[in-house]
């Protein structure tokens, strides 16, 4: 006994097989149907927007990682989802050199910056897309269907409303893999069954989207169907990094987006309030991660 030696280690002590690399791909397979959707709506100039902005963000990924002396990520293709999410969220008429302003953006000042995956405070490509918003307002609002020679507005900023039908199809403008409502939800649903994500975040932010848009006298299922929210609530709120783990704080976090997209929608000056609502709570994800955590079995609760 005097030379045995005990081992202590940190926690966690539960080894999965589950990797970054898995999980990515689950999300990227997640992806594909609002892909085919949005070739189908908005035609090549989609997938080429696509295309542009995985290479950009996974080349921005390689080099900054290299230049810093940074172990290479490449592989786990974080940098794949960024890039097709960040497309996602661009009008398919968009220039692609703001694209790839987009694409630095996410990758290198709200990811790498921050020390890379896992360290990032807010989700890479909703920052992309705000901070393009900001700098490039006439491109990111200029929408144009496959065949339409003319860009015209999305139904929230003031456009003709489809019926639910076409919401549900994709067959109306907005941003490239944001329209096709059916697909989206596809995707979540492999999501949940994959276990790559919960029910809570999404269910309770559209849920609360749904509920104060019927009590504030507007079409809770318009509201649902129209602009990022399913895409955001599927994909984007239920980032590991930028959203709270805990059962509650999923809660909180999807009820808090719900309430700022609604407030935002309804009573502010731009007519989508998804982004601001996600960014907004990225910013307090550590507070509600910290309130909401569980006490260890035998802890004593802190005065």
């Amino acid at each position: 006994m005097d030379n045995a030696m005990l081992l202590v280690s940190n926690s966690p002590h539960v080894r999965s097989k589950t990797t970054t690399t898995r999980i990515m791909l689950d999300v990227i397979i997640a992806l594909c149907p609002a892909l085919i959707a949005s070739a189908i709506v908005f035609g090549w100039r989609a997938l080429l927007v696509v295309a542009f902005c995985v290479v950009m963000c996974v080349a921005c990924e390689f080099v900054f990682e290299k230049f810093v002396k940074r172990e290479n990520t490449v592989g786990d293709l974080s940098a794949v989802v960024t890039g097709i999410l960040l497309a996602f969220n661009l009008p398919s008429t968009i220039p692609l050199w703001q694209a790839a302003v987009g694409c630095i953006v996410a990758i290198v000042i709200v990811k790498q910056l921050f020390g890379g995956i896992g360290c990032n405070f807010a989700n890479p490509a909703i920052t992309a897309r705000i901070v393009m918003s900001m700098s490039f307002a006439t491109s990111m609002s200029s929408f144009a269907m496959k065949n339409d020679a003319t860009s015209s507005a999305t139904p929230l900023s003031g456009g003709e409303m489809p019926s639910i039908m076409d919401l549900l199809i994709g067959n109306h403008n907005g941003s490239i893999g944001e329209t096709c409502a059916i697909a989206i939800i596809a995707g979540g649903i492999y999501l949940i069954v994959r276990k790559v994500i919960t029910w809570h975040t999404p269910v309770v932010f559209v849920g609360t989207v749904f509920v104060l848009s019927w009590l504030l006298g507007k079409d809770p299922v318009e509201q649902i169907l129209m602009g990022g929210l399913l895409l955001a609530a599927v994909f984007m709120v239920t980032d590991y990094t930028t959203t709270p783990q805990t059962k509650w704080g999923k809660v909180i976090f999807g009820a808090g987006c719900g309430i700022i997209t609604v407030l935002i929608r309804f009573y502010g000056n731009y007519p989508e309030g998804v982004s601001f609502a996600i960014l907004f709570m990225n910013v307090l994800t550590p507070l509600i991660s910290s309130c909401t955590k569980r006490r260890p079995f035998g802890g004593v609760k802190k005065k």
